[in-house]
């Protein structure tokens, strides 16, 4: 199998079509909302969106996290200057209810995690962030026959449309049939 796989003007790492992936949210408990040293990777329109709705979201918000946005706003430059939302005590995201996510909308990088996209000039990389936590999910995912592709179908819809999604299933497709996946 090559390095690297392409999709339109999207690189993928193989492991993306390879490994076995399937979130268990009753196992983990979204605890990739919880650790971390960084807040998710937003757009510009996704703060605009936090921000018009911060009022309705401020009264669900945890003290500690409405004490962080009021010193931070609802994202700030990581150190590699790549926007985040905010986090709090260096860890937690500021958005995370006892529920889940308090956004109506998530950024579509916590919809594609694990996977995290990162722009290459005219291109955009894919790649599989491998993290102990999501060890239930690639457990569940091997049991259920799941692929991270597959599992993560609706966010990569999202982001890149159903065309493209399309493509890459065509992709996996001539793969197995020249026998480099099963």
């Amino acid at each position: 199998m090559p390095p690297i796989l392409q999709v339109g003007d999207v690189l993928l790492s193989p492991d993306i079509i390879t490994e076995y992936f399937a979130c268990d949210i009753a196992k983990c408990g979204g605890r990739c909302c919880e650790e971390g040293d960084a807040g998710a990777p937003v757009t510009l329109d996704e703060i605009a969106a936090i921000e018009e709705n911060l009022d309705t979201l401020w009264p669900r918000l945890s003290a500690s996290a409405q004490a962080e946005i009021d010193k931070t706003g609802v994202a700030y430059p990581d150190p590699e200057g790549e926007l985040v939302t905010c986090i709090v005590n260096g860890r937690d995201c500021a958005f995370r209810g006892s529920q889940g996510c308090l956004l109506r909308h998530r950024p579509i990088s916590c919809h594609l995690y694990p996977i995290r996209e990162k722009r290459l000039g005219a291109l955009t990389g894919l790649n599989y962030h491998r993290w102990a936590i999501c060890g239930d999910a690639v457990e569940r995912g091997k049991r259920e026959g799941i692929r991270l592709y597959q599992f993560l179908r609706e966010p990569l819809i999202r982001r890149f449309g159903e065309t493209w999604y399309a493509e890459l299933e065509n992709m996996v497709e001539e793969l197995k049939k020249q026998g480099f996946l099963s």
